[in-house]
């Protein structure tokens, strides 16, 4: 009987978070996309959890955090599944990650897919 060398397991958050830091344009996409569920109280968890990703690929929640001028444990809770940000906190996350906000009319994405 042969020993196979078990290759690591990575879970799924650390691989996305690893392709978004090396793919600006996915991250981007990546992140318009789940935005886009924020309008859906039932899948609101998704575009948090995906700004939260984006975030820690592009310079660590605690980082993030610091240069948006909000606390660290503020921004895990907001950017939580059950999580609930201002507009303010939005909008810093994405200053900080070099990103901004931008609005679409309500059709666009069903239009164009």
């Amino acid at each position: 009987m042969t020993r196979r060398k078990q290759a690591a397991s990575v879970s799924h958050t650390e691989a996305t978070i690893v392709e978004l830091r090396a793919d600006r344009e996915f991250a981007i996409e990546y992140l318009k996309s789940a935005l886009e569920e924020l309008d859906d109280p039932d899948h609101r968890a998704v575009g948090l959890l995906a700004l939260r990703d984006v975030a820690e690929a592009y310079g660590g929640l605690g980082t993030v955090a610091r240069e948006a001028g909000i606390s660290r444990e503020s921004l895990y809770r907001a950017l939580s599944p059950t999580g609930n940000p201002t507009l303010r906190t939005l909008l810093a996350v994405l200053h900080v990650v070099g990103l901004r906000l931008s609005v679409a009319p309500a059709g666009a994405a069903s239009a164009q897919g």
